[in-house]
């Protein structure tokens, strides 16, 4: 039986559990309602319902919605269906398209916790003068005489820590996660206990506005112009051909160049301003130091002028590694070096401070970092 941290008779608190369709959400609104918690489901619609019908195997798809619906049906709970297309496409898609064409490679799930879920949903829980608002991920929430911490989950396999870095700390003393100390296996055999429709329902894998994983087409739609031609130049300055948009590119990347060269050649930079891809050896992806900007401090520690130890995820799957955070500079950013040098450090990803296993914050990697090979990883050019 679960207990959420809330200083109010569990007969007086209401709860609004955020209900996705799958079986993690399903699984966590059915704990909260047989705790004796008042509980409501609330899912919400992201995009063309028609559209997400013909979709599956996705978040917030159509049959999701309708699964959540089943599921509070099942444990007798209200559920109601809101309408955020619009804010969706604004808040997500539009700048999941304008992050490529400023060179960079988006994390839309990111965004969406940031702005539509924990934003917006934590406002009409407000509303509706709930106590807590609910969610299914693999994270986890103290309370301490500083405040409310989070911490990844305690599943390794499962940890969505390094997704909700942007959790504010107003957000956070709000929230509550209650599968941060199970594992998948766990929370499947509780949604087989409660005899839930979707105990067996597979996860979803794909970004939810995708079809098919081929985002091309969506940005196609949003930003044509990303796909402008443009030129493919080595690290010396050598122009070595010419590419189709800089949106089929993503630092890192070997594959699908179609450039013959005495080496294999992997793209080192994305110069969105002259729609140019930057190309060269796999030893130019290394980086040690870069920036990042719109830093979430869940911390209440202060970054000395010397910097401050701590370990970072610059990807959801990498474990920590050792770095070092400064202040902030004129400019806004916050300077990060890690030890030892990363491979392909990439504009628009995520990197998540922790110490331990407490997330401390999280900022967004820049376009202007310096890798071990040139003075902004394009060389001569």
């Amino acid at each position: 039986m679960i207990r959420l941290d809330i200083n109010k008779p569990i007969a007086e608190t209401k709860v609004v559990v955020a209900m996705s369709g799958g079986v993690d959400s399903s699984t966590v609104a059915a704990l909260v309602k047989e705790a004796g918690y008042e509980t409501i489901g609330i899912t919400l619609q992201l995009y063309d319902h028609g559209a997400a019908l013909q979709k599956k195997g996705a978040c917030c798809a159509g049959q999701d919605i309708h699964d959540a619906q089943r599921v509070a049906e099942k444990i007798g709970i209200p559920h109601y269906v809101l309408n955020y297309e619009s804010l969706f496409k604004e808040s997500v898609m539009e700048d999941f398209a304008d992050s490529y064409l400023r060179g960079e490679t988006p994390i839309p799930c990111v965004r969406c916790n940031q702005s539509v879920k924990f934003r917006d949903l934590y406002k009409v829980a407000k509303d509706l003068n709930a106590d807590a608002l609910v969610t299914g991920h693999y994270v986890q929430r103290i309370r301490t005489p500083e405040g409310v911490q989070l911490l990844r989950g305690s599943d390794p396999d499962k940890d969505q820590s390094y997704f909700l870095f942007a959790t504010t700390k107003e957000q956070l003393d709000f929230l509550h996660f209650p599968l941060g100390g199970m594992t998948k296996e766990e929370t499947r055999k509780q949604a087989e206990r409660f005899g839930l429709p979707v105990a067996d329902k597979p996860d979803s894998q794909d970004i939810c506005f995708v079809p098919n994983g081929n985002y091309a087409k969506v940005i196609e739609k949003l930003r044509p112009q990303a796909f402008d031609p443009g030129e493919i130049v080595h690290i010396d300055g050598t122009v070595l051909g010419r590419h189709e948009g800089i949106v089929h590119y993503t630092i890192g990347q070997r594959r699908g160049i179609g450039i013959a060269w005495y080496e294999p050649l992997y793209v080192v930079k994305v110069d969105a301003a002259a729609k140019r891809v930057i190309v060269g050896p796999e030893s130019a992806l290394d980086t040690q130091a870069f920036t990042i900007r719109e830093l979430n401090w869940l911390s209440d520690k202060t970054i000395p002028e010397n910097g401050l130890p701590v370990e970072v995820k610059l990807r959801s799957a990498q474990e920590p590694v050792p770095a070092t955070l400064f202040p902030k500079t004129a400019d806004g950013k916050y300077g990060v070096t890690v030890r030892p040098a990363q491979r392909a450090v990439t504009p628009g990803q995520a990197c998540v401070m922790y110490q331990g296993a407490r997330v401390l914050g999280g900022g967004w990697i820049t376009t202007d970092h310096k890798n071990n090979h040139g003075s902004t990883g394009a060389g001569a050019v």
